[in-house]
């Protein structure tokens, strides 16, 4: 197969006066996680739907491993719905065989792939019970599990953690770990920065259906911020700041930095002054830092 595992160009999707997708494009490589972000009503979820062969395209192309997308190469993906696909009254065992035969796994193959997936979502003791009565945490693994018993190359995770705790969110974190670790490229969404940031390589922001970024969180902090840092210093007094250079709120004293060559000469001016220090931070932009300075700050409903 193609390096490239996923291949989107000039996306664009009308629906009556209203246009999801305005030339949206990017690629994924094999083995490859990336985030796909944007605010509500960006094109987020048109663009997955043409992925999975669930929306048509006005015009554009969707390569899977350097093919055109039809019906027997989408086999190799995998799909996690945010809405649960999993079937409340059945148990978890029923709706693993469910979705491994819909994915064409039969016979021992299955019966192997869904002992692992219990251990995999540590439901091996609540095989026999009814979807209906688990937890959030519960339903959203067997939500992956069931997305990707036929062990497919690409997978697409819409929101996999919207709504549960923090235990299970953890879990799933390291779901998704083992599967990039089997090599399997994850396109995911979520509205999380903090797990955007923590699991996945490569960034991908959508607005008003256009690719307005593409980077690791570093390339598109230095692109929007540059290589700037703040330097928060906390006091445990009242003071004055040492130059023109701070600013001062109650205990909390800041500065911003140009380049991370310049902090000894900020704590050297620290030091001179005798101030009297709790803490100091020194803080990069953040992914959602990011994401506000290109989406801007409006809400989306």
């Amino acid at each position: 197969m193609n390096e490239l595992a996923l291949e989107i160009t000039g996306a664009r999707r009308r629906f009556g006066e209203t246009q999801a997708l305005d030339g949206a494009g990017f690629t994924i490589s094999k083995g490859e996680r990336i985030a796909l972000l944007g605010p509500n009503g960006a094109g987020k979820t048109t663009l997955i739907r043409a992925v999975g062969g669930l929306a048509n395209l006005d015009e554009g192309t969707v390569n899977l491993f350097g093919q055109p997308a039809t019906d027997e190469l989408r086999y190799h993906l995998g799909i996690v719905p945010q809405d649960l696909a999993v079937q409340s009254t059945l148990s978890a065992e029923e709706n693993l065989h469910l979705f491994g035969r819909l994915n064409r796994v039969t016979g021992n193959t299955l019966k192997d792939r869904i002992e692992e997936a219990l251990r995999w979502t540590g439901l091996e003791d609540r095989r026999k019970h009814i979807v209906k009565g688990f937890s959030g945490g519960m339903k959203r693994r067997l939500n992956i599990a069931c997305g990707v018993l036929h062990q497919p190359d690409i997978v697409l995770l819409d929101e996999p953690t919207v709504g549960v705790d923090p235990q299970s969110r953890a879990r799933i974190h390291e779901m998704l770990d083992e599967l990039h670790d089997r090599g399997t490229a994850l396109l995911l969404t979520t509205h999380m920065m903090e797990e955007a940031a923590r699991c996945t390589d490569r960034v991908v922001v959508i607005d008003h259906g256009k690719t307005i970024a593409n980077g690791t969180l570093e390339e598109l902090v230095v692109q929007n911020f540059g290589e700037g840092r703040q330097v928060n210093v906390t006091l445990s007094g009242e003071s004055r700041p040492p130059s023109d250079r701070w600013t001062i709120e109650g205990h909390l004293l800041t500065c911003n930095i140009a380049h991370a060559s310049e902090l000894s000469t900020v704590l050297n001016e620290l030091a001179s002054n005798q101030l009297p220090i709790e803490g100091i931070e020194v803080k990069s932009p953040t992914l959602e830092d990011v994401f506000l300075h290109l989406t801007g700050r409006d809400l989306r409903e």
